[in-house]
């Protein structure tokens, strides 16, 4: 059977609440009820093959206590005069939550609503366009809306995350929520308050003015006539970010490795430092620029990633060599090879023509489908080999940046 019955119309309002159009009234006001539904009736065909379904149908429509059934008068050439509803309405809010079963829910929404009518009004278009997710959020609404007002009133703070002491609000609790806290403060601050610049949870301290966890850069050693710490040969150190770009080390070669063994392990070299990696994230090394005037040796993984990392190190530093990320390398460690799960498909300019040849054959599949083979299979002997070339040469690439 086609006809809506009593299950069809409460799907009808179901979906009205899924979308959050009920919600949505209690912040603009709108009205919806009496509301009439969607009715799909018997045909006349229907009341002459099918009557007693018909009537039961009809008598089904009328027993459902959450609606007003309006009724017209037929005459059927078979049947005679029936009285066959016309239409459907839902009278009011109250009988659509009570049908619903969202009562309680709604009267949470409601509440949110008027808190932030009093407290926040800027906030209420986030409500509007978010209902559904409010009403998840209807135990820490009160948490949120203090953090907002906190913020407001202490524009830019200057201080960090966790600092913020408000009654009821964990230490952890901004950390949780910069997602929704992100959007209601770009709505409740003033515009000279909010870096545009800074976007993405990542970046959510610096985008309203708290400190950032400094990023911290960790090296070694590797020359042991440098001496960073008084009394210990090649320390493995660790500094933020602005200090490390404050060095002032005799150091004329860098190797930037993304494997904490390689890193540790690496072997001794002249006028030389190991740095451990950061896999995409190089904005804070960049911020030494003490590095310009350094040899800078990236060893990644031969894969695609890998060379997406050099790409974009390179976006920073220009001159940086790749190292133990070449054909022979991959040819020599086969029995060492392994799959990559999710290689990168885009364009990479920033690498010579001898690295874009091997991430094209990676890329597309030529050598083996998903190749990579990753920079701690590569044996020590190899690292060694290549060093004293390099100590040789100056290079351990013979093709040049483009």
């Amino acid at each position: 059977m086609t006809w809506t019955g009593p299950k069809e119309l409460k799907a009808q309002l179901t979906r009205l609440w899924e979308r959050g159009e009920l919600l949505r009234d209690a912040v603009t006001g709108n009205v919806r009820f009496p509301l009439r539904m969607s009715l799909k009736s018997p045909t006349s065909a229907d009341i002459t093959d099918r009557f007693n379904e018909v009537r039961e149908w009809a008598a089904e429509l009328a027993a459902t206590s959450s609606v007003r059934v309006e009724w017209q008068e037929l005459r059927h050439r078979v049947q005679g005069a029936q009285k066959l509803p016309a239409c459907v309405w839902v009278e009011t809010l109250e009988d659509a939550l009570t049908w619903l079963g969202k009562r309680k829910d709604w009267e949470r929404f409601s509440a949110q609503v008027s808190t932030t009518r009093q407290t926040h009004p800027a906030l209420l278009p986030w409500l509007e366009k978010r209902p559904l997710q409010a009403l998840e959020l209807s135990v820490e609404w009160p948490q949120l809306l203090a953090v907002v007002t906190w913020l407001v009133d202490h524009q830019r703070p200057g201080i960090y995350l966790r600092q913020v002491d408000l009654p009821g609000v964990h230490s952890k609790f901004i950390e949780a929520h910069r997602g929704v806290l992100a959007e209601l403060l770009d709505l409740a601050l003033p515009v000279d308050a909010v870096d545009s610049g800074k976007t993405g949870i990542s970046q959510f301290s610096a985008r309203y003015g708290f400190l950032e966890k400094p990023t911290r850069i960790r090296f070694r050693v590797l020359d042991p006539s440098i001496r960073v710490v008084p009394g210990s040969v090649s320390p493995d150190l660790t500094l933020d970010a602005d200090s490390f770009s404050r060095l002032d080390l005799d150091v004329q070669r860098v190797f930037i490795t993304e494997n904490e063994t390689n890193f540790l392990a690496f072997p001794p070299a002249c006028n030389a430092i190991v740095i451990f990696g950061a896999g995409y994230g190089w904005d804070a090394l960049s911020r030494s620029r003490w590095l310009n005037n350094c040899s800078i040796h990236y060893w990644g993984d031969i894969d695609t990633h890998g060379f997406g990392i050099l790409d974009q190190l390179r976006v920073h530093f220009d001159h940086v060599v790749s190292f133990l990320m070449d054909r022979a390398t991959l040819d020599a460690h086969a029995v060492y090879w392994g799959s990559e799960d999710k290689p990168l498909r885009v364009d990479l300019h920033r690498l010579t023509p001898e690295e874009r040849a091997l991430y094209n054959d990676l890329r597309d599949n030529r050598i083996r489908l998903g190749l990579r083979l990753e920079q701690e299979r590569i044996g020590f002997h190899w690292l060694a080999h290549r060093l004293h070339l390099l100590d040789g040469t100056g290079t351990s690439n013979s093709a040049a940046l483009p």
